[in-house]
């Protein structure tokens, strides 16, 4: 069996992975990117994230109820305090329906997610299944998306404010507050995977997981995409913007 990788090496692997897969080269990003989204479009990509950041707490809790690590636990509840907030009002949900209503949605029905498209379901959930089921090693490197987000955030909060009107700090508070909170985030988490993957197998699954992972941003957007840009096809029973055909 090969030897493992030097830290520094095995670092540079996981990296490489977001270079290559990470969903900011998505084309559906880079039309929001370059404002040429309309209302509707973008309206069904709130909608649809939102799905994914709901699930996002449940994700971290069942990672925390599997590890027998004090420190881990630890570090690893203040994702859910993030997203859930510590009060009514506070977290990084409460900011997601912030900009579902800056865009113009209900933000019941954002909640609700009765207009989710089928296949961001499949993806999402099939992310939380992935974090209950595989080891916890797994489930760890599979959250170093993180390491790519804070350059998506960046451009993201430059390119809203730049191409429209619903954008302003209060919209975009989710984006800002991510800029603080993913660095800390994922410095723990790479840290976590580089001194605990300690065999060449280990490292091989961190860099499958981490892939895996990419594979679920970009799915969907892949939905997103073909929903709502080309061919345009909307599934039954999912949103359906006001100036869709």
């Amino acid at each position: 069996m090969s030897a493992p990788l030097p830290p520094a090496e095995f670092e540079a692997g996981l990296r490489a992975v977001g270079r290559e897969r990470y969903h900011d080269k998505h084309p559906f990003h880079i039309l929001m990117h370059e404002g040429k989204l309309n209302r509707g479009q973008l309206q069904a990509w709130v909608l649809n994230r939102f799905y994914y950041q709901k699930l996002i707490p449940r994700k971290d809790a069942s990672l925390i109820a599997r590890a027998d690590d004090i420190a881990l636990r630890r570090e690893w509840i203040g994702r859910i305090l993030d997203h859930d907030g510590t009060k009514p009002g506070g977290g990084g949900i409460e900011r997601w329906l912030r900009l579902a209503e800056g865009v113009g949605l209900d933000r019941d029905y954002v909640a609700g997610c009765a207009g989710v498209l089928p296949a961001t379901r499949f993806a999402c959930d099939a992310y939380v299944h992935f974090v209950r089921e595989k080891s916890l090693l797994e489930a760890v490197a599979s959250s170093l998306t993180e390491l790519f987000a804070p350059d998506l955030h960046r451009t993201r909060i430059d390119a809203l404010l730049a191409n429209y009107a619903f954008a302003n700090e209060e919209t975009l508070a989710y984006f800002h507050n991510r800029l603080v909170e993913a660095p800390k985030d994922v410095a723990f988490g790479l840290d976590y995977v580089l001194r605990h993957a300690r065999t060449r197998e280990e490292q091989t699954l961190c860099v499958a997981a981490l892939t895996f992972k990419t594979d679920v941003l970009w799915a969907q957007l892949d939905a997103l995409h073909h929903a709502y840009v080309s061919p345009g096809l909307i599934p039954a029973g999912a949103f359906v913007p006001e100036n869709a055909a």
